[in-house]
C-alpha cells in the first residue's frame, strides 16, 4: 500500500535526480551521497546523519522497480487518487473509475493518515510495526591481487546493532515483552466507522504489539545501540575498482522485528606495479630493443599467477602492438579473461662507439624514408 510519506516527500529530489532518471543512475548518485553522508565519514554531524537516513529512504523506493512504479502513479495521481482503481487506470466503472472496495478505501486512507483499513481478525496492522533497517554504506580498499582471486576479510564499522545485553528484544536480562492486552498483539486498535473501520496506533503499545515491563538498561528498552562490530566479507574472485557488493541483512538492524538492512561494498582496488587491468583482461607493457622488433624475437613475460610465457615477436614488429596470451588474464566464475601484451620499442639515449658504427651503417644501407607519404 502506498505510503504516506510517498505525498510528502519528493524522493527524486532528495537523491538529486531527475524523475526520468535511469535506475542506474538512480544507484550511482545514492552511491555517492551515501560515502559523503555516512555517519563513520561524519561523526557526530547529525545533520549529515539525518540527511543519510533521508537518502537511504528515498533509494529504498526509487532503488526497486516495483516501488518507484508504485511511487510514481501515487505522486501523480494526487492524494485522492488511489481510491479511483486502488491507484491504477482501470477501476471499477472503467478507466478512472470509482472503485468501491472497502479494504483498498481503508489502506488509502490509512496510508493518508497513518493508519489502515481492517483486514479481518488476526491481519497485523501497520502502526508502528516492523520496519526494515537502513542500507548502510562502507569501502574497502583491496590489493590488486586479492581483488583478481578472491579473499575472505573483515570490515570494521561503528553503526546500529542488535543490542548485545538484550539481543534486540528490548527487555532486560531474564525477561521478557509480553503481549499487549489492549491491541492482542497487532499494535493497532480499530475505530468502527461503518462502511469501514480505521486502525490507529495501539496507545498502550506505541504500535509494537509487545509491552516491555523491564527495559534493557542498555539500549532503553528499544533493542538497538550503536557500537563497533566486525562484519565478514566474501568477495569472489575478479572485484573490479568501483564495483559495490551488497550484502542482503548485513545493514542496520530492523525495528520491531522488521528485517536488517542491507550493507553496501564499495571496493577500492590498489594499483599493481606491473599489470593493469580492463574487465577481464590483464594488461602488461614489455620493452623490446629495436633489433627485437625488427628482426623478430621470443621475449619471456610474466604472469600474475607466477610462471612466465613466451611472446613470439614476428620481424618488423611495431611500437605499441598488442599480443594476446590466452587464459591468463582475470579468472571469475563465468569467465577468464586475457593477457594483453603492448610492446614498447625502448630507443637508448646513450651509444657506445659500437653501438654508433653499428646504427650510422644502418642509416646508410638505404632503408626507405618513413616519411616518404608526407611528400616533404
Amino acid at each position: 500500500a502506498p505510503q504516506r510519506e510517498w505525498l510528502e516527500k519528493d524522493y527524486y529530489k532528495t537523491l538529486g535526480v531527475d524523475d526520468a532518471a535511469t535506475a542506474k543512475d538512480i544507484t550511482k548518485q545514492y552511491r555517492k551521497l551515501a560515502r559523503e553522508l555516512h555517519p563513520d565519514a561524519n561523526p557526530g554531524n547529525a545533520s549529515a546523519e539525518e540527511r543519510f537516513k533521508d537518502v537511504s529512504a528515498a533509494y529504498d523506493v526509487l532503488g526497486d522497480e516495483a516501488k518507484r512504479k508504485e511511487y510514481d502513479e501515487v505522486r501523480k495521481l494526487g492524494p485522492l487518487g488511489g481510491m479511483f482503481g486502488g491507484g491504477r487506470p482501470g477501476g471499477a466503472g472503467g478507466p478512472g473509475g470509482f472503485s468501491f472496495n472497502s479494504d483498498g478505501l481503508g489502506d488509502l486512507l490509512g496510508g493518508l493518515f497513518g493508519q489502515r483499513g481492517r483486514r479481518g481478525p488476526g491481519a497485523g496492522g501497520r502502526g508502528a510495526g516492523p520496519q526494515k533497517g537502513e542500507d548502510l554504506a562502507a569501502t574497502l580498499t583491496l590489493d590488486f591481487d586479492d581483488a583478481v582471486r578472491g579473499i575472505t576479510t573483515s570490515l570494521h564499522l561503528t553503526s546500529d546493532a542488535a543490542c548485545s545485553t538484550c539481543s534486540g528484544t528490548g527487555a532486560a536480562p531474564g525477561t521478557a515483552p509480553r503481549v499487549c492486552g489492549v491491541c492482542g498483539g497487532r499494535g493497532v486498535t480499530d475505530d468502527n466507522q461503518g462502511f469501514f473501520s480505521l486502525s490507529t496506533p495501539c496507545t498502550a503499545c506505541g504500535g509494537r504489539g509487545v509491552v516491555i515491563d523491564s527495559p534493557c538498561p542498555t539500549c532503553r528498552g528499544n533493542g538497538i545501540e550503536r557500537r563497533p562490530r566486525e562484519v565478514k566479507v566474501r568477495l569472489p574472485a575478479g572485484v573490479d575498482d568501483g564495483q559495490t557488493i551488497r550484502l542482503k541483512g548485513r545493514g542496520g538492524p530492523g525495528r520491531n522485528g522488521g528485517p536488517a538492512g542491507d550493507l553496501l561494498v564499495e571496493c577500492r582496488v590498489m594499483p599493481h606495479a606491473l599489470f593493469g587491468r580492463d574487465g577481464h583482461n590483464l594488461t602488461l607493457h614489455v620493452p623490446v630493443t629495436y633489433a627485437e622488433a625488427a628482426l623478430g624475437a621470443e621475449v619471456e613475460v610474466p604472469t600474475l599467477d607466477g610462471p612466465r610465457v613466451t611472446v613470439r615477436l614476428r620481424p618488423g614488429t611495431q611500437p605499441g602492438s598488442k599480443h594476446r596470451v590466452k587464459g591468463k588474464g582475470v579468472a571469475s566464475a563465468r569467465h577468464t579473461g586475457d593477457l594483453i601484451v603492448t610492446v614498447d620499442v625502448v630507443v637508448p639515449t646513450q651509444l657506445n662507439d659500437a653501438e654508433r658504427a653499428a646504427v650510422e651503417a644502418l642509416a646508410h644501407a638505404g632503408t626507405p624514408s618513413p616519411r616518404a607519404h608526407l611528400e616533404v
